[in-house]
């Protein structure tokens, strides 16, 4: 037999190495390209849903969207909102009145689908200096950088989860506490005020304020606002519908919900679409545990919605959160193939679905937050922060007997 020195061993070892590396890397190149899609949007600048969920400046997620939640909602990959055309009728047309003076000479006109117009903004309100902050809320940018792939999403640990239930229970007071104020005549920067006051009086930060540069401490879109809405002078009208999307920043910890409240008497298709829209986020729920495949709330939604003749808003997602405003999972709220990962004990994130009365499509003011239904149709959306455990699916900002009522199923 011929004996091979050491040397010529190891010489033959690294020529199969190389072949080895030349065939994984054939294979990773490959697999990254078919993965660019999701890359690319999940690398693009995280700002809401909500929900300011991730949605994009790059979506509300400010609901879910808070996507990416602004908020809400990361944006997805699908049909990016439409930017609001310059030109419109004098009669349809505002200058971003709230903008600072050194910003309003070049503001864009508001190209307006509904009655909802752009109100004066009041002061930024301020926190007081012993309150903890996220890490953004001096910059206004978030220092997080989500992973490389969304199917890696972090599994909270005790502590983490301790901390979410704390920050929850908070976020879900001081909803409440806001949604006992909607009433006709009633200002939204009140709102703004009664969020901003009841959060830093339980010691925590709005999450909203300054992140990514929004300037309030509450997200509340009326009629056709579909999420993002800025709150200022205008007030609320008798038969308007009104979502307040609350997030709270307490012991390190974010936690994120909305609600869409009548302001006094909602005709029927008003009810309607929020009953839907209620009902809807309420299977999404019921489908989630460990194992299930974060596509399933999508579907589940889809198959309560389609149906009722309304449509789902596509831009915008659910989204991940912790210590980080918005992180994976992406939850798209229609029916997909997105690779977005599978449930597991201990992740925590946002259902924040968003259903319109007419046309799925919206259309982006040039504050670079507010988002409009395309044809001016109503919009209404829920969202709950969950966290998942053993055998299903934990609430962590649920009703309480200080909550409001399901006036949706009023006759």
């Amino acid at each position: 037999p011929v004996v091979t020195s050491t040397m010529e061993a190891r010489r033959d070892d690294k020529r199969r190495m190389s072949r080895a590396h030349r065939c994984l890397a054939v294979a990773l190149l490959a697999w990254l390209a078919e993965l660019a899609p999701d890359v690319a949007a999940m690398r693009a600048p995280v700002v809401t849903s909500r929900r300011l969920p991730v949605a994009s400046r790059s979506s509300h997620v400010m609901s879910g969207g808070k996507g990416a939640k602004g908020f809400g909602a990361a944006p997805k990959r699908a049909a990016p909102a439409k930017k609001a055309e310059p030109a419109a009728p004098p009669a349809d047309t505002a200058l971003m009145d709230g903008a600072p003076a050194s910003s309003r000479a070049a503001a864009a006109p508001v190209s307006y689908t509904g009655r909802t117009r752009k109100g004066v903004l009041g002061p930024t309100r301020t926190v007081p200096a012993h309150i903890p902050r996220p890490d953004y809320a001096a910059s206004g940018t978030p220092g997080y950088r989500r992973p490389l792939v969304p199917w890696d999403i972090e599994v909270k640990s005790p502590a983490a989860i301790a901390g979410m239930r704390a920050a929850c229970k908070l976020a879900r007071e001081v909803l409440d506490a806001a949604g006992k104020a909607v009433a006709p005549g009633v200002r939204l920067d009140e709102i703004d005020r009664i969020v901003h006051e009841e959060t830093i009086k339980r010691g925590a930060y709005p999450s909203t304020l300054n992140y990514c540069g929004y300037p309030k401490s509450v997200c509340t879109s009326v009629n056709e606002i579909v999420c993002h809405g800025i709150p200022d002078d205008n007030v609320l009208i008798e038969g308007d519908v009104v979502n307040i999307d609350v997030t709270c920043y307490f012991g390190g910890y974010h936690g994120d919900l909305s609600e869409t409240f009548a302001v006094g008497t909602v005709n029927a298709e008003g009810k309607r679409l929020v009953r839907v829209t209620h009902e809807a986020w309420q299977r999404a729920i019921s489908v989630c545990a460990p194992g299930v495949p974060y596509k399933a709330i999508g579907a589940a939604i889809e198959d309560v919605v389609a149906p009722s003749g309304f449509t789902i808003v596509r831009g915008f997602v659910g989204h991940g959160i912790g210590a980080a405003f918005h992180m994976p999972p992406n939850v798209v709220h229609h029916r997909n193939e997105d690779r977005n990962g599978v449930m597991a004990v201990g992740h925590t994130f946002t259902i924040e679905p968003m259903v319109n009365e007419r046309a799925a499509d919206v259309t982006e003011w040039p504050d670079k937050w507010t988002i409009a239904t395309s044809d001016g149709g109503r919009s209404a959306q829920f969202e709950h922060t969950l966290l998942i455990v053993e055998g299903g699916v934990e609430v962590l900002t649920p009703q309480t007997a200080n909550s409001q009522k399901p006036w949706w199923s009023e006759p």
